[in-house]
């Protein structure tokens, strides 16, 4: 029998970014969606428009560039939410808005307040207005698993019947067992009269680690699309990981008879680009995409590995993209070099951006003797996390030992172009630094996260420094790269400081006397 082909709509945009610290700037949204089109991702739901005039300028940028793949906009069964979203998504070459309404009785009695006829009115009115906008309209009964199956059904038929092409049946708080889940989706495919017109599709998290399992219960269940995220990415412990779902398809071909349109060889260049963007790092052993993932230790596995790679690697590291060879350049290496680099680690940038990103690369390569592909990412993503306007670093000086107290000199360029340079103490040289540049551009924060990483290895390494810092009620991060890990953490540290000041409108000008 022919495979069916399982559409894998993404939500690492919207979703994704909901990952308590992995907020993206709109240029870092628009490159992860050009990325998410190379992997073959069927819908890409950018962001929830209405929450934020950030999110919907985010949406109507992505949905501008993308082209083959569907672009969503999520919206409550709310009149300005639906109206939001497709403002949004109006340029898209496929345009979708998505509506949701919570269903479940725990939702209908503690936050909506409502009862079932008042929901499926909701649900049904805000499903037709989304349907005088745009052809391609999906709903989802948020909190399905926990919905009483007489209701579910109830309101899965009245969606459709006003004009939902795609009906999405959430494992909102990650409740379903993989048995659960397949008798969901078995029951509304017996007894919704109409659900052959609508495809069905499922989005589940991962609070009992089975949103992958439960994802694949529901495609054997006769699911015809499926929610997920880049590396599990989502709020609390996230949702179905795109990589894992994918490639349990794939490689279990036999057992599921299904298809995807995902070119897989992009799952890992996909997987390292949201992991930088977004600072929420891969765990070593994850599914697909770990460090771990193709590496063997024991030498019975060694052994059988050399011997037949398929004693021990269910998947080839090619199959997912893991580059056999490392990309190294140097200080001699042309433009075109690192041009091409880049794009093959799959960047798409302006012309500006790219002769910036050489720039840096030039100058980095005078530091080190070799250029390795995580230095170049790491160059692209620090030139795709700057603030447009700004303080900037224009020098620092660090005075440290074990018997002194440490001192840093610092001076910033405002704005306007104006230098202010100032000098203080701390515990240790960071706190020095932080200490100083607060007192600089007059704002104090809290440090709530501070971490520090090798990108490559060698002691010429280029060190990451991700921070997060608390500010009145909102938290800001910074990430910055140097072989100079103190000047990394002043670059982040500054970075968080410019995004503080972008956010609450405070006047970028030093304090008196500085």
């Amino acid at each position: 029998m022919e495979p069916r082909t399982i559409k894998i709509f993404d939500t690492t945009l919207r979703d994704g970014e909901q990952s308590p610290g992995a907020s993206l700037t709109i240029p870092q949204k628009v490159e992860i969606a050009h990325q998410l089109e190379a992997l073959g991702v069927d819908i890409i739901e950018a962001g929830f428009p209405v929450s934020s005039a950030g999110d919907f300028q985010a949406v109507k940028e992505i949905a501008a560039v993308v082209k083959k793949a569907t672009v969503a906009g999520l919206a409550r069964s709310l009149e300005k939410d639906v109206t939001a979203a497709g403002q949004a998504v109006a340029d898209a070459a496929h345009p979708r808005i998505h509506v949701f309404c919570a269903t479940s009785e725990i939702h209908l009695k503690y936050k909506l307040k409502r009862a079932h006829q008042e929901i499926i009115k909701l649900s049904v009115d805000a499903v037709r207005l989304a349907k005088s906008m745009v052809d391609d309209v999906e709903f989802s009964p948020e909190d399905a698993s926990r919905t009483q199956p007489e209701f579910l059904r109830e309101v899965v038929q009245a969606i459709i019947e006003a004009g939902a092409t795609t009906v999405n049946i959430p494992d909102t708080v990650g409740y379903a067992t993989p048995e659960h889940f397949y008798e969901i989706i078995a029951d509304l495919v017996a007894n919704v009269p109409n659900i052959s017109q609508a495809v069905i599709s499922v989005h589940c998290h991962n609070d009992l680690g089975l949103a992958v399992a439960n994802s694949l219960a529901a495609v054997r269940a006769g699911a015809g699309q499926v929610e997920c995220t880049i590396n599990g990415l989502g709020e609390r412990a996230g949702n179905c990981s795109l990589e894992e779902l994918v490639m349990a398809l794939k490689v279990r071909r036999d057992h599921y008879n299904v298809r995807t349109n995902i070119d897989t060889s992009q799952i890992y260049r996909t997987s390292r680009m949201v992991s930088s963007l977004t600072g929420m790092q891969v765990q070593r052993n994850k599914a697909v995409v770990g460090a771990n993932a193709f590496a063997h230790e024991a030498g019975i596995h060694q052994h059988g590995v050399l011997a037949e790679a398929s004693t021990y690697e269910i998947m080839r590291p090619e199959d997912v993209g893991v580059p056999k060879t490392a990309l190294v350049l140097g200080k001699h290496s042309g433009r075109h070099a690192f041009q091409q680099r880049i794009a093959e680690l799959g960047y798409t940038l302006s012309d500006e951006q790219l002769t910036s990103a050489v720039a840096a690369l030039k100058a980095l390569a005078d530091k080190k003797k070799e250029i390795f592909r995580e230095d170049i990412e790491a160059v692209v993503e620090d030139l795709l996390e700057s603030v447009a306007v700004g303080w900037k670093l224009e020098s620092l000086q660090i005075s440290s030992g074990s018997k002194m107290i440490p001192t840093a000199t610092i001076c910033l360029r405002d704005p306007a172009g104006e230098l202010f340079q100032d000098a203080g103490t701390g515990d240790g040289p960071i706190d020095a630094v932080y200490s100083t540049i607060a007192r600089i551009t007059a704002v104090t924060a809290k440090l709530a996260e501070y971490s520090i990483r090798a990108i490559t290895g060698g002691k010429e390494a280029q060190g990451e420094v991700y921070i997060k810092l608390r500010y009145n009620d909102g938290s800001y991060r910074g990430r910055a790269f140097s072989t100079d890990i103190i000047e990394a953490s002043a670059l982040a540290y500054l970075q968080a400081i410019n995004r503080i000041i972008a956010a609450n409108g405070r006047e970028t000008t030093a304090p008196p006397g500085v």
